[in-house]
């Protein structure tokens, strides 16, 4: 199956691999810009590969690179040297390419003479399209299908392809180059390719540029662009997108150096992440992460825009929305749809569809479903529109009867998964590789299984549709929902709970046996509330054990266990947004010091990435090693570790609304280092408040005058932190 586990781990992005985004479109070059066409790398829209090659030369020779830089995400500039000629020690002529990203490119080229005497040369750009599917890239097995062509039509090239039912194509528009179509000879797909050509002049001490561009074109449409030719960069909708995202988003103007930058980074790669409807900018949702996953997932837009809800509720507001308008209708055993059940991924290339069970949508999440229910809770308490949460109420029910029913398969009270195809995912929760979930020796369990922290999910979405239902004084159903949760939470204190460990089973087996592995997911029972008060302290010291502590963040399994490895995906690395989560647990139950310890350091891994917190990263002890060791095929920037800054500083905020009961709480418990802290700019129903904080003082200004601000927060009140 197309749907990707670590099974079939992303490729391995070369050293020094730029990437631009921007939508569902994005572009992964060389540190000198070249699409190369033999490497997993391209310009990709909507799951396809709308450009395998764009490879620039002057005189028959790449220039040699000198710069990357990327000042905006779907932006990058790279500067060249062209290469020495007739033994010449040093050369005159710089290649700047300027590159936008967004429903396929534009690139502007300027080639500065830093010499005396005016300078000829040829430039020439190869340009090819493989249409391959963004799987069959990523897994490194294209292969040419159906027909093909490469076209002139004046100062245009149309590149197209027809395979099966489906005709995709992509035009470059390049005025004023001499435009040709040449043999290929030591290509391996064996097929002739374009090329724009110029006979250059370079003034002494000038400059030459001029502009290109590619756009796709489905089913014989071409789409329009979205940096045309001959308009201003700064009108183009990406630009507006982001200038009204900058605007609208809270910043951090006082604080910790480090801190800072990193809050900037999530907020930025948060605006990049962003998903729209067709023709429709209302419509935000949050695409899982780049390069490969630029597309909508349940699980980790959840999470994300949950995470994210500080920065803009939009978010929330536009994933909900999406996944409502995808919710399953129907059983369905090849894409695993079933009546109320939340997606797991939608794909929109050819391939994908095919292996989706013929369609674009799978559904093989356990979590996605209980978390659409926690998310749309959340979004009442941020202030949202009651009429906004009323239509998605529906929706809500209509997820926790697939909990209640196909969610618990056995009537046990618990909710498990299996595949009900080989093509799909062996294990369905956030944990998602083959070897994901193992018992302490090391062995993989097997399903059906019921994992801790998705009962601890039901469990959230339980009270939080019984608060949804007190919001409209239906207290019966209210009593209903609470009643549920009570015996969920009695059940699995029970059954989960391994008093012997001092941790929670991280799930039951086909046997109803305990998966006795202890691992980071029992903190996410923390973060939902499911824990009984006497276990709390238990699991908290066990987290914040050597064996589960690196130094830099939680690791995901205990170093004792039998299946650890630091270098593996799921079993010893160490995941910012998982650590966010364990944090917010922490809070929640008052473990104010161990919180504290886990965000400082993470927040500080953060700085040591640049800035910018990764997918996943290594589980190394920090005492072995002095920096966090990265991950080799982590997706950077990601969505939901883009959002884990902005989730732990809400909780050592402990920043909680009740918007609809007119409360909200502030009561920090922020590290000494990252204090003083002035956020400006958040979001909270209609409103915009600022925040200050320095040492013990709490300033909070711009809320609403029938707003409460309380500072006495009192343990175990929210499940925020």
């Amino acid at each position: 199956m197309s749907v990707w586990t670590p099974e079939v781990e992303p490729t391995h992005v070369a050293a020094g691999s730029v990437t631009l985004v921007e939508g569902s479109c994005f572009c992964l070059s060389t540190s000198g810009g070249d699409l190369l066409g033999t490497e997993p790398n391209g310009v990709f829209f909507r799951d396809t590969r709308i450009l395998s090659r764009w490879d620039l030369q002057v005189d028959g020779s790449a220039p040699e690179p000198l710069a990357a830089l990327t000042p905006e995400p779907y932006r990058g500039t790279f500067l060249g040297r062209v290469p020495r000629r007739g033994g010449r020690t040093d050369t005159h002529l710089l290649v700047q390419r300027d590159r936008w990203v967004g429903s396929g490119l534009r690139e502007d080229v300027v080639i500065r003479n830093l010499a005396g005497e005016p300078v000829t040369c040829t430039v020439t750009v190869v340009v090819d399209a493989d249409f391959a599917d963004l799987f069959e890239v990523k897994e490194r097995r294209v292969q040419a299908k159906g027909e093909r062509s490469v076209q002139k039509r004046g100062d245009r090239l149309l590149v197209d392809r027809r395979w099966r039912d489906e005709r995709r194509g992509v035009v470059v528009l390049a005025p004023g180059a001499a435009l040709a179509t040449i043999s290929c000879a030591g290509d391996s797909l064996g097929h002739a390719v374009g090329r724009v050509g110029y006979d250059v002049v370079v003034p002494a001490r000038g400059e030459w540029r001029t502009s290109l561009q590619a756009h796709p074109v489905v089913d014989g449409e071409e789409l329009e662009p979205s940096f045309p030719l001959g308009r201003p960069l700064r009108a183009a909708l990406p630009a507006r997108r982001r200038e009204r995202w900058q605007a609208s988003t809270p910043i951090a103007t006082t604080g910790h150096d480090g801190l800072q930058r990193v809050l900037r980074r999530s907020q930025q790669d948060l605006g990049a992440l962003r998903i729209f409807g067709p023709g429709d900018d209302s419509l935000a949702a949050v695409a899982a992460g780049a390069p490969w996953f630029m597309a909508l997932f349940g699980r980790d837009s959840l999470l994300t825009a949950y995470m994210a809800l500080p920065v803009d509720r939009s978010l929330a507001l536009g994933t909900l929305r999406t996944l409502a308008r995808h919710q399953g209708r129907v059983a369905d055993a090849l894409t695993e749809e079933e009546p109320g059940r939340i997606l797991h991924e939608v794909r929109l290339g050819v391939e994908s569809g095919l292996a989706l069970g013929g369609g674009s949508v799978y559904y093989g999440s356990v979590d996605a479903t209980p978390l659409f229910v926690v998310l749309l809770g959340e979004l009442a308490r941020w202030g949202a529109d009651p009429r906004e949460v009323a239509e998605l109420v529906p929706h809500a029910d209509r997820a926790l009867e697939w909990v209640l029913r196909s969610g618990d398969r056995d009537g046990d009270g618990f909710v498990e998964y299996q595949r009900t195809s080989e093509r799909g995912l062996a294990n369905q929760g956030w944990k998602d590789s083959w070897d994901g979930i193992t018992f302490a020796d090391g062995q993989p369990a097997q399903a059906p299984l019921a994992l801790c922290e998705v009962q601890g999910y039901v469990y959230d979405a339980y009270r939080t549709r019984a608060r949804l239902a007190r919001a409209v004084q239906a207290e019966d159903v209210a009593r209903e929902w609470d009643s549920r949760a009570d015996a969920l939470r009695a059940a699995f204190n029970e059954r989960f709970w391994l008093g012997d460990r001092g941790w929670f089973a991280l799930g039951l087996d086909r046997d109803k046996r305990a998966v006795d592995a202890c691992a980071s997911n029992m903190g996410h029972c923390l973060w939902s509330g499911i824990v009984d008060e006497d276990k709390a302290p238990l699991v908290a010291e066990r987290l914040l054990s050597p064996e589960m502590f690196s130094g830099w963040g939680i690791r995901t399994l205990s170093s004792d266990m039998g299946a650890y490895d630091p270098v593996s995906y799921h079993n010893g690395s160490v995941w910012p947004h998982d650590n966010a989560l364990i944090v917010a647990g922490l809070l929640r139950y008052g473990f104010v010091a161990q919180a504290q310890r886990v965000a400082e350091a993470l927040l500080e891994a953060a700085q040591r990435f640049g800035g910018r917190l990764p997918e996943l990263f290594c589980g190394f002890d920090r005492d072995e090693y002095d920096e966090p060791v990265a991950y080799p095929t982590s997706c950077s920037p990601q969505a939901w570790a883009a959002a884990a800054p902005i989730h732990l500083i809400r909780t050592l905020l402990r920043f909680d609304p009740e918007l609809p009961d007119h409360e909200l709480w502030v009561d920090p418990v922020l590290p000494p280092a990252f204090t003083p802290l002035r956020v400006e700019g958040v979001a909270l129903g209609e409103a915009r408040i600022d925040l200050s904080i320095d040492g013990d003082s709490v300033v909070v200004e711009g809320t609403p005058p029938e707003v409460t601000v309380h500072h006495n927060w009192s343990r175990g009140q929210t499940r925020g932190g």
